[in-house]
């Protein structure tokens, strides 16, 4: 006996890459307040990279070279802030960051490819 009233949903791979690349940008942007976190987003994009549709890819290489340069700008930040420009240039890492965050985010919402993975601007 079958019953009439029972939904089948069908998720795509798609689908799927989209949700694990959204918890990643989410997991940054809480490792801004609980750095650990972030640290949990960088290995899950290392991890869901390798099998990932060619789009996918693109938001995958943009997260985990983010997070690199965000390091190293945080490093060079609080290297130098013995002297005044290291507070600026924490505070512009952070912009920087929580920018891209949101465009990439945006940029995945119209589910497109990220159009400069590579880049180190906004």
């Amino acid at each position: 006996m079958t019953d009439t009233n029972s939904v089948s949903i069908e998720t795509t791979g798609d689908e799927g890459f989209t949700g694990n690349i959204r918890l990643i940008y989410i997991l940054y942007l809480v490792g801004i307040v609980l750095p650990l976190v972030g640290l949990v987003g960088l290995i899950f994009a290392y991890v869901k990279k390798g099998d990932a549709p060619e789009w996918a890819k693109t938001h995958y290489r943009f997260l985990i070279r983010t997070f690199w340069i965000y390091i190293l700008y945080i490093v060079v930040g609080s290297i130098t802030s013995m002297i005044i420009i290291g507070w600026f240039i924490l505070l512009a890492a952070l912009v920087w960051f929580i920018i891209r965050m949101v465009k990439g985010l945006n940029g995945l919402r119209t589910g497109i490819p990220h159009p400069n993975p590579t880049g180190w601007m906004i």
